[in-house]
């Protein structure tokens, strides 16, 4: 009767665990689409044509201007500096592929630092507060180095104004797999993994029970 115990206390172990290998192991059943990489279109004064900037060619300047907005967050200023105060505008477009998704305007001579603003009306059609953002102090030199007709800027140190809520997906950025999901779906398999691990535990406790009770 012991031997007969012990068996079935190895077979109930090893299908458990074979269990518990393919619950670790499993993929998704069907690949996610993979994103689409992010581009950039420029225009604005000096520019006779849209500058597009796209990661194939061009991947630190794609990255470099598109992190001049999105540190921004949900809601700005309803109100801007004077017309006369803001300098150039700088119209940059945010693809997704070639799909057009977000706007901004950009003024990097603005009076008082640069300048964001981020219009209601958006390529993608989604539902967006307006407003304006104190950009970083970067702005100019980074467009410039993107190729926007601009002065050079000596005094320009790194970064500047930041913080704040991302308004751009991360799966724009990152062609591979968006961070937040990725780590998503690491918390849920880790807690599957514990539960089944649990399981196991308690099965194995119950069944040393009935035959330490048997032997007796």
């Amino acid at each position: 009767m012991v031997r007969q115990m012990r068996r079935w206390v190895a077979v109930l172990a090893g299908t458990l665990a074979a269990a518990l290998l393919s619950l670790g192991t499993a993929g998704p059943a069907t690949a996610a689409p993979k994103p689409a990489p992010a581009g950039v279109d420029i225009t604005g004064p000096g520019l006779s044509e849209p500058l597009r900037l796209r990661p194939e060619t061009q991947p630190a300047h794609v990255v470099a201007v598109i992190d001049q907005v999105n540190f921004i967050g949900r809601f700005g200023q309803p109100k801007g500096p004077k017309a006369a105060d803001l300098g150039p505008k700088y119209t940059v477009v945010v693809l997704a592929g070639e799909t057009p998704k977000q706007s901004y305007d950009l003024y990097p001579k603005a009076i008082g630092g640069p300048r964001i603003y981020r219009p209601a009306k958006q390529p993608d059609s989604r539902k967006i507060a307006a407003g304006w953002f104190l950009g970083r102090l970067s702005m100019s030199e980074t467009l410039r180095t993107a190729g926007v007709p601009l002065e050079r800027q000596f005094d320009t140190v790194s970064g500047g104004v930041g913080g704040g809520e991302r308004v751009l997906p991360e799966d724009t950025l990152d062609p591979a797999k968006d961070i937040d999901e990725a780590l998503g779906e690491l918390q849920r398999l880790l807690l599957l993994n514990v539960a089944v691990m649990l399981t196991i535990t308690v099965g194995l406790a119950g069944i040393a029970l009935l035959i330490r009770r048997r032997t007796r």
